[in-house]
């Protein structure tokens, strides 16, 4: 594997893990046209440590009044939207890694994203600010993320309809999504690294790959953020379910053909 096709991934995982398309989905998809069957535990890790290094850059403010008051409203809404997707994660993990590592449902859960994203754009406009958010809100945005743990269903995607549900205004359930990303890859990063010190590493990664990869991902992770932001503002999120729709299609399509 080359130093280019780990920035490859890099950009891969950095756009695709904040715009509502499934990074999960997206990287095996981007390893199968490489044609690479796995690209090492290691470099998945760092791929999610430049996405995180990403998010908690735009979001250093916000993180910083947490260090500051560890006990404040924001923290514990993170903690509460944090618990679903940490019940389904233990309970499920072997099936989980099982249908990521065969990818033979990435194609419906593309359709099944385009399905949220879609029906999104059909809900009434909420007027919810951050300083409004309450409890229930985000364990229902939680539990969104939750049902996201399938391979190619978006997490980003999913959040952001949860918090259009509970009557978030728009900008803000993209606030919302993203800052809940953070405990969310701070937790996949650590489940991986648990997999590293038992010794499931499949491959040997160059240093100038890892470098490259997770440079490439917090730089993508980072326009991401920025662009997603805006999109929320003045756009729709249609395009991306209409992206989705016709992805989830060419994958059922070559596995049909048996070249997936």
């Amino acid at each position: 594997m080359s130093a280019f096709e780990g920035v490859i991934l890099g950009i891969i995982q950095g756009l695709t893990e904040f715009l509502p398309i499934s990074s999960t989905g997206h990287l095996l998809l981007g390893r199968w046209m490489i044609g690479l069957q796995e690209a090492g535990l290691f470099l998945d890790t760092m791929l999610h440590v430049g996405t995180l290094f990403a998010v908690m850059v735009y979001y250093r403010t916000e993180l910083w009044a947490i260090v500051r008051k560890p006990l404040c409203k924001l923290s514990g809404l993170l903690l509460v939207g944090t618990i679903p997707a940490v019940i389904v994660g233990f309970a499920f993990e072997s099936f989980f890694d099982e249908l990521a590592k065969s990818g033979a449902t990435v194609g419906w859960e593309f359709l099944v994203t385009g399905l949220f994203l879609w029906w999104a754009e059909t809900l009434r406009a909420g007027k919810k600010r951050m300083d409004d958010i309450n409890v229930a809100d985000a364990l229902v945005i939680g539990s969104f993320q939750a049902a996201a743990i399938f391979p190619a269903i978006s997490r980003s995607g999913l959040t952001i309809v949860g918090a259009l549900v509970r009557k978030l205004d728009r900008e803000t359930a993209a606030h919302f999504s993203f800052l809940l990303s953070i405990p969310a890859i701070a937790g996949a990063i650590v489940l991986q690294m648990s997999h590293l010190v038992r010794g499931d590493v499949q491959t040997a990664v160059p240093l100038s790959l890892l470098i490259g990869g997770t440079i490439a991902s917090a730089v993508a992770g980072y326009i991401a953020v920025r662009w997603m932001i805006g999109v929320m503002k003045r756009g729709s999120l249609r395009i991306f379910a209409i992206y989705v729709w016709i992805l989830g299609a060419v994958i059922l399509g070559a596995q049909a053909m048996g070249r997936w």
